[in-house]
């Protein structure tokens, strides 16, 4: 059977990628999907790992072959998800997340109709500007233009499946963790992966 997509989207400092590897930790049945980005890689990341880093030119190059599914600019730089590699896994079988911003999950989910997308909120603005300060990598200039983007952002939570609140980092993992197993549970998954429980269907 096919794996399940799952898109998950966020304003940026609202916590969306330690949510994202706590679920990972707890759940080995989900792969990380690498997108391709032109932004400078922040301490402690690799390539391969967090992103594909690559330039410009090369990314356009990527871009202009058809190499992406989706491809958008986001704060001046540039990501993309690669197209192939995608519908390789989910024809795998493999249940697979993808970290985008909500223009992103527009263009994926008419490729993936049936993926399950998941918006993460902060707890209020005034939190989320707190801890974007925090992080301590990012220029006041740049702060104040993600804080700009972050409300045009939380104007389109509506067209997601699943919201999730991150106010406790622990129970907002659970949340995240309790949604891949909901989708995992639906008739057509269960169908599929034991299908002698439900040969009483065909029975008269």
């Amino acid at each position: 059977m096919p794996g399940t997509l799952f898109i998950v989207t966020a304003p940026s400092g609202a916590g969306k990628t330690t949510l994202v590897r706590g679920l990972l930790e707890r759940d080995a049945k989900v792969q990380l999907s690498i997108s391709y980005t032109t932004r400078v890689p922040r301490p402690g990341e690799q390539n391969g790992c967090e992103y594909n880093f690559v330039d410009v030119d090369t990314f356009r190059v990527l871009r202009d072959r058809g190499e992406f599914l989706e491809w958008a600019e986001v704060h001046g730089n540039y990501y993309a998800t690669s197209r192939v590699w995608l519908k390789e896994q989910i024809a795998l079988g493999r249940d697979t997340l993808l970290e985008i911003d909500w223009q992103g999950a527009q263009q994926v989910r008419k490729a993936f109709p049936d993926a399950v997308g998941v918006f993460i909120l902060p707890p209020s603005f005034e939190e989320l500007e707190s801890r974007l300060r925090g992080r301590g990598t990012d220029s006041d200039e740049v702060i104040s233009r993600r804080l700009l983007g972050a409300r045009g952002e939380m104007r389109h939570v509506g067209e997601f499946d699943y919201v999730i609140i991150n106010n406790e980092l622990h129970d907002a993992i659970d949340d995240l963790v309790a949604v891949v197993r909901a989708a995992r549970l639906r008739y057509d998954n269960q169908q599929a992966r034991h299908p002698s429980y439900f040969d009483f269907l065909e029975q008269d």
